[in-house]
């Protein structure tokens, strides 16, 4: 019999103020994280900050915004109007209280839900915000949320909003700030505003040609022709072709960079394959329009609805919406056009006009597109007769244990919790594979078991890849066959032994991801699973350890009779234990490319022919066994970035 608990006036709680952020961060920023991925919610906090000044320059005031990061500690100066003086420690405080509400103050703004301040001051250990107006300054501070002084005074400092805050440890641990990640966002911010100048640490950031800036900059290989430029009324577009494999097309909403696309992504897609099919006047695949492609969008819509505190994806469906009232006072809703339709009709008019005026670069796509068609035929042939031969061996449900509900075709209905924390687990041989199958939990997490090591994408035929059984299994699993978007989870986790064997798995397995798939490495989708290299142990507790600094603490720690078994491969560990470590508390190093780095580099110097440079790079960065047992191996440049 179920346990009789009483339901009273008692547990009826009212938080207050910014009690609330810190009860459910995840509410307003996502996701917390140490820094370690783009997504992280300290970089929630400073974007939501900076995302304040950028909107007072899109308003017409000030130029310049500087913003310093030291030992963790975040300072953001603007030079706009500032926060009225009597309203400082409201806007920072409470809840659904700021001035994007009234849009006679803020056009277009990023952020419309009064919520972005208090949620970066609601996580900070400490948080100072001063409003300069007119010879007079308003301040406050406040720790964790909770005020702890405020007041006025004369100042000689010019106009604007100066926001200094340190991210609670509390929340995000041990975390530390990627400058990689945040020069990413200063810069994209500098290509979507430009006139203006953004100053990080010292080092300033302008652009004088907006999305084409960001897409020549950012180009690792020659494209086929001169990038295409439009720009319009609330909307500009960049578009070339290259030679690589999938789409890298960037996006943004009212200078948010919308990583995880929607519906205005959707639409330029969409938009660009049409345009080229009734310009050419043949019914291409849009695959094949858009394979190769590069470019970036960027509009400005009114009162954006985003999917999420953290704005990385758009969710609306009209450039405007608004509420008004008739004659009678009853009220109605106008709606501008679509985004649909919107994008549509700029591209389909403007790239139409380009390309009748620059008639040079129209063969150039055409043949771009016939080859993609010739290539995609001639591989889809090879891999539905893979695929239908390995259906008859019925090898298939041998090499997947799917989830047991997430992705059952009669569920329908998935919450974004059930869609963000779907995974597939990449990993070799039984030993491994069937202690990860134990652990999981099968209702969102899957494992592909992989037999031996893949062939070398890089040096074998697409061809001769498409004829590999492994990895047309492999890309069957996962879903994206005919596109991307049909992907079936959101977490690719590569997981391999921690030896020689294990590093090289690992290796061939991103090599054809990045050459074939890349996009699903810049949407953030593939990670590189920690595991355990040691447990330190005496009679009274077990203590798992990812490195030797986390070793050595734990045998301080432990002090007497402490026993140290150094784990080689995942079969060592039990299910038990390693239900731990693929838990909620799962360490993953995400896999990532800087725009500039070149794919075809970074293949050919991990995956081409053995040079010089690479044997020096091994020899500096990987450990003999005896040296692993004492020492961290594989740091996680040796994946993420390329050959530095």
């Amino acid at each position: 019999m179920a346990e009789q608990i009483n339901y009273t006036d008692d547990n009826i709680i009212t938080l207050e103020g910014v009690e609330h952020i810190r009860m459910r961060p995840g509410m307003y920023i996502g996701r917390l994280g140490n820094g370690n991925n783009q997504g992280d919610g300290i970089y929630v906090l400073l974007k939501e900050v900076v995302d304040n000044s950028i909107d007072e320059f899109a308003m017409g005031f000030g130029k310049q915004v500087q913003i310093q990061i030291e030992n963790g500690e975040v300072s953001v100066r603007d030079f706009g109007r500032g926060i009225p003086l009597d309203s400082v420690v409201k806007a920072v405080s409470i809840l659904n209280t700021g001035g994007k509400f009234d849009d006679k103050a803020f056009k277009k703004s990023v952020g419309l839900n009064g919520v972005g301040t208090k949620a970066v001051n609601a996580l900070s250990e400490r948080f100072y915000v001063c409003s300069y107006r007119d010879g007079e300054c308003s301040w406050a501070s406040f720790e964790r949320g909770a005020l702890t002084g405020s007041g006025k005074d004369s100042t000689k400092e010019k106009n604007g909003t100066l926001v200094r805050f340190y991210p609670d440890t509390m929340m995000f641990g041990d975390f530390h700030y990627n400058m990689d990640y945040v020069e990413t966002m200063v810069k994209n911010y500098s290509y979507l505003k430009r006139g203006l100048t953004l100053v990080l640490n010292g080092t300033p950031y302008k652009s004088e040609n907006g999305l084409l800036d960001l897409v020549n900059e950012n180009l690792s290989e020659e494209p086929l022709y001169p990038p295409i430029h439009l720009e319009g009324d609330d909307i500009e577009i960049v578009l070339s072709h290259g030679n690589a494999y999938g789409e890298n097309i960037a996006s943004f909403v009212n200078g948010q960079n919308t990583r995880d696309g929607g519906t205005h992504l959707a639409a330029y897609r969409e938009a660009i394959a049409k345009t080229l099919k009734d310009f050419f006047k043949k019914n291409y695949e849009p695959a094949d329009c858009r394979q190769g492609i590069v470019g970036a969008i960027s509009i400005q819509i009114q009162e954006p609805n985003f999917e999420g505190q953290t704005k990385t994806k758009l969710g609306s469906n009209y450039m405007w919406e608004k509420q008004t009232r008739d004659e009678k006072g009853a009220l109605k809703t106008d709606i501008g056009p679509t985004i649909r339709s919107f994008v549509n009709d700029f591209v389909s008019k403007n790239l139409d006009n380009y390309l009748r005026i620059h008639k040079e670069i129209v063969p150039v796509i055409e043949d771009k597109i016939k080859a993609s068609q010739q290539e995609r035929e001639e591989i889809s042939g090879i891999q539905k007769k893979t695929r239908e031969r390995n259906k008859r061996s019925n090898i298939y449900n041998k090499k997947l244990r799917d989830c047991l509900y997430h992705f059952n075709d009669k569920v329908t209905e998935k919450t974004q919790e059930d869609i963000e924390r779907s995974s597939i687990f990449i990993t070799e041989g039984d030993s491994a594979s069937g202690t990860i199958t134990k652990a999981r939990n099968a209702n969102y997490q899957a494992v592909f078991s992989l037999r031996g090591k893949p062939i070398n994408s890089y040096k074998e035929s697409r061809k001769k890849v498409a004829e590999n059984e492994e990895l047309n299994l492999l890309i069957n699993a996962l879903g994206v066959e005919d596109d991307l978007d049909d992907l079936r989870y959101n977490n690719i986790i590569v997981a391999t032994d921690a030896d020689d064997d294990g590093m090289h798995i690992r290796m061939l397995v991103l090599t054809f991801i990045m050459k074939y798939y890349p996009d699903l490495i810049r949407r953030g989708h593939v990670h590189i699973l920690q595991t355990p290299l040691f447990r330190v142990k005496n009679k009274k507790e077990n203590r798992y350890c990812y490195n030797q600094e986390e070793k050595e603490k734990a045998i301080r720690d432990l002090k007497t009779g402490v026993e140290i078994t150094r784990f080689k491969g995942l079969g060592e560990i039990s299910p038990h234990e390693f239900t731990d470590f693929i838990g909620d508390n799962m360490r993953l190093d995400p896999v990532s490319l800087a725009e500039e780095e070149s794919i075809h580099d970074i293949m050919d110097f991990y995956m081409g022919d053995n040079t010089s440079d690479r044997q020096r790079f091994i020899r500096a960065n990987l450990r003999s066994e005896q040296e692993l047992e004492d020492i961290d191996i594989y740091p996680s440049a040796t994946y993420n970035k390329g050959p530095r």
